[in-house]
């Protein structure tokens, strides 16, 4: 005999004035979470209670009813209408609509209120804020009506916007939720499907890994062409912005490469077209140069061009005005916005004041140019007054031009033989109007005694030697002539043949190019007048002067055809001295700059020294080109240098013997350590 089925009475329902309800012990929620009291308050006053409360009724001691329900499951609803009441929005004896439980536990009903109750799936709740935004409701008032930021409700809105593929594949559990939001940076669905297509290829499946698939070939909004032509612009061409909307993306990626190329050789066209009527010669415009694209060429002094007097009164308001403010608030630990923005604006009108075009002669215009390129902060960098050795003036000119650059000097003026004359010793012949000038041998013979004495009183004086130093150097670093010094030193930079990517705007470039600059503008015009002026200078500006120009000699770069052991071992010695970190100095390792061109075994090497076994093994399995993309994201700001590039600490510097491609550094230098008494060693004699 079959057993009957037993029917289910639901609870009844009803509504029972507000003052009649009360808060139950036997609510298992004690933990706040989730909406706030308060923003759930507003909700059932935009919107209405839109669930129930469950109640059951309050008995006395003998079990009869006192018209009072206690309310296990409910609480924060409850809440919700005891805010409203308060603040008048509810009358106290409103109807609340009740589910009246009899019989079971209390605290069951409040458990299983809450554990059955499945939650939204994120999925759902993106595609019902698009359903939404579909039927006409602004982001704002989404965002209004669900307590939410706008930024949250685009992000919602961008995740339900993608391929319908990834959307399911999220909901199979086959994305999770952070990979999801990786794909937003693209909004082509094709493209998004080509990506999870390789990711289902490949063993890293991170969402940066995503990202970096997704821009692909793309420009970053930091690129300088980016910050030259402007995004904006860009994006009114008709050029597409990948954004990420779910962390820090430096203003995204510009996706139409071409159009960017485009836009800036029409930029740059147009602005080379104010600097041409300028008069000069030849103009050279890229979007970047090599470093040291103006080695060999001889660059003009220009004057600055005067103020006028509205320029004057401009500059001197900004600088009060700067001064005044820095003033004000020189004990703050944090200036007011409006404060710091100002200062930020009065700064760059100094500078440009700072940097006002300089005024060049015409007829050296005519016969130099100027390179015209992109900085790395996106504004136009224009080189002026570059004179090619093929537009120097003849040779005639030169020489005429180099004796009256002596015409002050301090150098007697010696008459010399004319053309022609026998060099033989002869005796002068007295002539009526004067004496005969005397042969080239015998002038020859006395400046030889003359340089013999001034190399030694130059050698017993080393504050003149050293300034005597800076100055022979110096014309050769910054000056056309080098002739104007009787010291026969050299200066040699090297110009760098193999040009590392992004060499002219790493941060070294910059400095050079910055304190080069500085100097430049310290200096006289002419060289006749440079010994006057470093005799004027105090000994700690001349030393850094020198320092300068002496920095301008090093040569450390490797050369396969060039061996060179012993100055590599003092390359070495040199980094030490001077703390030398490249890391500091801007460089990092990336695919172009280094992990792209090794091996996998010295890419998987970078990575365990940084990151440990562990990562090196995840991306093991990696091919080149993806494990070198992979590794650039894991040593990022890690500070890790390939050895060439380390500097050594002092005690391995000190204990060890350089030794590079076999050849030995420090040469005989045991032989001499292993001498019980070293001899006297005389001065060497200089060579006549």
């Amino acid at each position: 005999m079959a057993t009957a089925v037993q029917k289910i009475t639901l609870s009844s329902s009803r509504d029972i004035p507000f003052n009649k309800l009360l808060l139950s012990q036997s609510n298992v929620r004690r933990v706040k979470a989730g909406v706030s009291i308060e923003e759930l308050a507003e909700d059932i006053a935009r919107r209405g209670l839109l669930q129930g409360l469950n109640v059951r009724a309050v008995v006395d001691a003998d079990g009869v009813e006192t018209g009072m329900y206690e309310i296990p499951a409910g609480g924060r609803r409850y809440r919700a209408l005891e805010l409203l009441v308060k603040c008048k929005r509810l009358a106290r004896t409103a109807p609340v609509p009740c589910i009246v439980r009899e019989g079971g536990i209390a605290e069951e009903d409040s458990l299983a209120e809450n554990v059955q109750r499945a939650p939204l799936h994120p999925l759902d709740q993106f595609r019902a804020f698009l359903a939404l935004r579909e039927k006409g409701q602004s982001e704002e008032e989404i965002a209004a009506a669900f307590f939410v930021s706008v930024a949250v409700v685009k992000q919602r809105l961008k995740l339900a916007s993608l391929s319908l593929r990834l959307l399911d594949t999220y909901a199979e559990d086959g994305l999770t939720l952070d990979q999801l939001m990786a794909f937003t940076v693209s909004g082509d669905h094709e493209r998004q499907e080509q990506v999870l297509e390789r990711l289902a290829q490949t063993y890293d499946k991170q969402p940066y890994a995503i990202r970096r698939m997704l821009t692909e070939g793309a420009v970053r909004a930091s690129d300088k062409r980016a910050r030259y032509i402007g995004v904006d612009t860009y994006e009114a061409a008709g050029g597409t912005v990948l954004r990420d909307l779910f962390q820090g993306d430096d203003g995204g990626w510009l996706q139409d490469v071409a159009l960017v190329d485009r836009m800036v050789a029409e930029k740059l066209a147009a602005e080379v077209d104010a600097i041409r009527s300028e008069g000069w010669k030849w103009i050279e415009v890229a979007p970047d140069f090599a470093y040291g694209h103006t080695y060999g060429l001889r660059q003009l002094r220009g004057e600055p061009t005067p103020l006028t007097e509205e320029e004057e009164a401009a500059r001197d308001a900004a600088q009060a005005e700067y001064d005044r403010l820095s003033e004000a608030h020189a004990d703050a630990d944090e200036l007011p916005e409006e404060v710091d923005a100002r200062l930020g604006e009065l700064e760059a009108m100094l500078e440009a004041f700072a940097t006002w075009p300089l005024r060049f002669d015409a007829a050296e215009v005519a016969r130099a140019g100027a390179f015209v390129s992109i900085a790395q902060d996106g504004r136009l960098r224009v080189e002026r007054g570059y004179v090619r050795p093929e537009d120097e003036v003849p040779v005639e000119e030169d020489q005429d031009r180099s004796a009256e650059s002596y015409a002050g000097s301090a150098m007697p003026s010696v008459p010399r033989q004319e053309a022609g004359a026998c060099d033989a010793p002869a005796e002068p012949e007295e002539e009526e109007d004067g004496l005969a000038p005397i042969s080239d041998r015998l002038l020859t013979e006395l400046m030889t005694h003359r340089t013999l004495g001034l190399r030694h009183a130059l050698g017993e004086q080393p504050d003149i030697a050293f300034l005597a130093a800076v100055h022979a150097l110096t014309l050769k670093a910054f000056y056309a002539y080098g002739s104007d010094s009787c010291l026969e030193l050299d200066l040699k930079s090297v110009s760098f043949s193999a040009q590392a990517p992004g060499l002219n705007d790493s941060v070294s470039a910059e400095a050079l190019r910055v304190r080069h600059e500085s100097w430049a503008k310290a200096l006289p015009k002419e060289p006749g007048a440079l010994w006057d002026t470093l005799s004027g200078w105090d000994r700690d500006s001349r030393a850094a002067l020198f320092a300068h120009v002496v920095s301008l000699s090093v040569n450390a770069v490797h050369e396969a055809w060039n061996r060179r052991p012993r100055a590599f071992a003092h390359a070495d010695r040199l980094a030490q001295a001077v703390s030398l970190d490249m890391a500091a100095a801007g460089w990092k390792p990336t695919v172009d700059t280094f992990l792209g061109r090794v091996t996998k075994a010295r890419i998987l090497q970078a990575v365990t020294e940084t990151k440990g076994e562990w990562a090196a093994e995840r991306i093991a399995h990696l091919k080149k080109g993806d494990m070198a993309r992979e590794a650039e994201a894991l040593l990022a700001d890690s500070g890790w240098l390939p050895e060439a590039l380390r500097t050594q600490p002092c005690d391995t510097l000190g204990e060890e013997t350089a030794e590079i491609d076999g050849a030995t550094a420090m040469g005989d230098s045991e032989d001499l350590a292993d001498s019980e008494e070293p001899e006297a060693i005389s001065p060497p004699i200089a060579a006549e």
